[in-house]
């Protein structure tokens, strides 16, 4: 309960700061031109000398406010101690590659921009990983460590997911604008992440379809970084943890990572 407080006052207080600023991103420095994964147009507040027209001369200026984009899609893969093979201890979470995916999205920011090619902003969104285990087991609720029970059923589908409230803090690179007002982008910085909660799905032909929620021992707060390269609305992504998936003894040294295709890049 204490973390699902702590994300609601933080993504609350990122909110207003951001929603008094503006109502959604233009963060262009040529003429206003329609998104293809933003919705809305917002303004920003220039800061600079003045000419004498009047004019504001420098390219310096708070950008930010309530958005949909940089919406990751791709999969997610375990880190066992520096290894893709996991070890003895954490065998019964083999899982199926092509079906452990990560799902994430931005839905607020607010920052600084320099000039036309650097700018620093905060943001704030959701953040999914599903992980499709591979052996018929039941991972158990309301214990101190992550522990599971073998099942005498077999289920057609078995996913253990943790959602994340995230808070990443970017600095972005890109190039100058072409003549169809479109460029590339490189963006890296650090990610924090406050657990919201954990879930179990299972699907069988016993049982139908059952749902089990718990926050299975998930850390409750996670860190790490994220690396992101593209061109107009469209990159690559790629997210590494710092500190351990579980907070259990058992699991220490045990991260995730995850790649794929970001949506919304800017």
């Amino acid at each position: 309960m204490k973390p699902l407080i702590l994300t609601a006052l933080l993504v609350s207080g990122l909110t207003l700061a951001t929603v008094q600023i503006t109502s959604a991103q233009q963060d262009s420095t040529k003429k206003a031109k329609a998104k293809q994964f933003e919705v809305g147009e917002g303004i920003g507040i220039n800061i600079g000398k003045r000419d004498s027209t009047g004019k504001i001369t420098s390219k310096g200026r708070f950008v930010g406010g309530i958005t949909f984009t940089r919406m990751d899609l791709g999969f997610s893969r375990l880190v066992d101690n520096g290894s893709f093979t996991l070890s003895p201890e954490n065998e019964f979470l083999d899982y199926k590659g092509g079906k452990t995916s990560t799902f994430s999205f931005d839905i607020l920011q607010m920052g600084y921009r320099f000039n036309e090619h650097f700018k620093i902003y905060v943001a704030g969104g959701f953040d999914w990983t599903h992980i499709r285990l591979r052996k018929d087991i039941t991972i158990q609720r309301n214990q101190q460590q992550l522990t599971y029970v073998q099942d005498d059923i077999h289920y057609s589908k078995n996913r253990f997911s943790s959602s994340y409230v995230h808070i990443p803090l970017n600095f972005e690179l890109r190039t100058k604008e072409n003549d169809n007002g479109n460029r590339f982008y490189f963006v890296i910085g650090p990610e924090v992440g406050f657990l919201l909660n954990g879930k179990v799905k299972q699907v069988s032909e016993e049982n139908g379809k059952q749902k089990f929620k718990d926050d299975y021992r998930f850390q409750a707060f996670r860190y790490g970084g994220t690396v992101r390269f593209g061109y107009n609305g469209l990159g690559l992504f790629a997210k590494v943890y710092a500190n351990d998936m579980f907070a259990s003894a058992p699991q220490k040294g045990l991260t995730n990572m995850s790649f794929g295709v970001t949506f919304g890049l800017n």
